[in-house]
């Protein structure tokens, strides 16, 4: 009876600790230092209404936009997950070449020019916001068309892309890339 009285006081005390004070302490610093992060990292447009997080890719249809990276599940949250084809996979094949003509096409580019893998292939999640600086920069020519741009706005577009650089993680981690979500939000903010 002594056991199962320790036992259960010890149950009570663990309960208390990292059931209710630990994730209490965890919210309140989270919430304190970094409460931006801690809430998604929810980016806001007209009238504060938000209009997705810098951390998840999003589906831009309309050519006034930079296009994300290709999606296995849709740009869907819930699902999300990588196509799961192997690089034999004739499908797999056949879904990238459409996706290099698309890109090509779209972006008015040569049959021969290079795409960047970034805008042919998936991320593992289906849901990486990043692309690579030369992604954006060879949409730059069909985003300033579409938008009707002048030859001062497309100067005043090129330089804000190459803003919307990020450099590697302390200067080693990762590669430079560029948030789609946020250069189409700045882009929109030219006008």
């Amino acid at each position: 009876m002594k056991t199962t009285l320790i036992a259960f006081r010890l149950f009570l005390v663990m309960t208390l600790l990292t059931g209710v004070l630990y994730p209490l302490a965890v919210t309140g610093l989270g919430q304190g230092f970094f409460s931006h992060k801690a809430n998604g990292s929810v980016l806001q447009g007209l009238q504060n209404k938000a209009i997705g997080s810098e951390l998840l890719a999003q589906k831009f249809d309309s050519v006034i936009y930079f296009q994300s990276r290709p999606s296995a599940c849709d740009y869907g949250t819930v699902a999300s997950s990588a196509s799961n084809k192997g690089p034999t996979s004739a499908d797999l094949q056949k879904t990238a070449q459409e996706r290099r003509t698309t890109f090509r096409v779209h972006n008015n580019l040569a049959s021969d020019q290079e795409v960047p893998s970034e805008m042919v292939f998936a991320s593992g999640s289906g849901l990486d916001p990043h692309i690579s600086p030369e992604a954006a920069r060879l949409q730059m020519s069909r985003v300033a068309k579409a938008r009707g741009c002048n030859e001062e706005q497309t100067q005043a577009l090129k330089q804000l892309v190459e803003r919307s650089v990020k450099s590697p993680q302390f200067g080693m981690f990762g590669i430079p890339r560029v948030n789609v979500l946020q250069l189409n939000r700045a882009v929109d903010a030219l006008r």
